[in-house]
């Protein structure tokens, strides 16, 4: 008899080293068809699948009625990620209603850059005022995926609870700085990710991608950030957490380092 640990969550499963064969790929697959399956992650590394299980697995992946959206079949471990997050697209658009004084908005408010000129918005209770920081029109719920695109030295990307604080410069008004928001920080030589004021840093290089992929996951409770590069996605980090309200997309931005919302490829 072949001993093994399985870690297994509702949204997490662990097999790596337990002897998978080809066989019991097609098991899993039949699993994760099931519409009882909510797994979001399976790692496999240090099995034995064969060609005919690693197809089997990744047609599951590529499924759009099936829930997997990461996958683990090597021992080197590089992972497969679903390119049907890009099925869950939302439209969005910079807020100027929310823009700080010194950002200016371009490309149909798709866009948004940090001078040193004074723009000539109207006083608004939902306007950041000491912080340089900008939040979308749009609200999101249910599954959605979009794209950023940042250049120089530095930028956050992040979601938030509307009811984040505008006024004043404490850590209240800032992306990642408190428990409405969470937030990614880009720049060229590393990542790292903020939430309630605890900075996580990521172990994977920007790698000369300045694209980065968001998808919520509303009812599942996770936000999830990935790098963007022409291979696909690299998932960066994902936080989990039990949402109460509409998440807002939101950005901190630095003189010299204007960021776009992209058309998804």
């Amino acid at each position: 008899m072949i001993l093994f640990i399985v870690e297994f969550f509702l949204y997490f499963c662990r097999l790596s080293g337990c002897r998978v064969t080809e066989r019991g790929c097609s098991s899993l697959a039949s699993v994760l068809r099931s519409n009882s399956s909510q797994l979001r992650e399976l790692d496999l590394s240090y099995n034995h699948p064969g060609d005919s299980g690693v197809k089997l697995l990744s047609a599951v992946l590529e499924d759009p009625s099936c829930k997997l959206e990461k996958l683990n079949v090597d021992h080197r471990g590089e992972c497969r990620t679903r390119p049907g997050l890009q099925k869950y697209p939302c439209h969005l658009t910079l807020d100027p209603n929310t823009a700080y004084s010194h950002l200016s908005l371009s490309e149909g408010n798709r866009k948004v850059t940090c001078g040193a000129e004074q723009q000539p918005y109207s006083d608004h209770p939902e306007r950041f005022d000491c912080w340089p920081q900008v939040l979308c029109r749009e609200s999101l719920t249910g599954r959605c995926y979009w794209e950023a695109e940042w250049s120089g030295d530095a930028a956050y990307i992040g979601m938030t609870y509307k009811g984040i604080r505008r006024k004043g410069d404490s850590a209240d008004c800032l992306l990642g700085d408190n428990d409405k928001s969470w937030s990614l920080r880009c720049s060229p030589h590393s990542y790292y990710v903020r939430h309630n004021n605890k900075l996580t840093v990521i172990p994977i290089q920007p790698s000369g991608s300045w694209r980065v992929g968001v998808y919520l996951d509303w009812e599942a409770g996770t936000l999830s950030f990935y790098r963007v590069t022409t291979d696909g996605l690299t998932l960066l980090y994902r936080f989990n957490s039990s949402f109460t309200e509409p998440l807002c997309p939101g950005f901190r931005v630095y003189p010299n380092s204007p960021v776009s919302l992209c058309m998804l490829r």
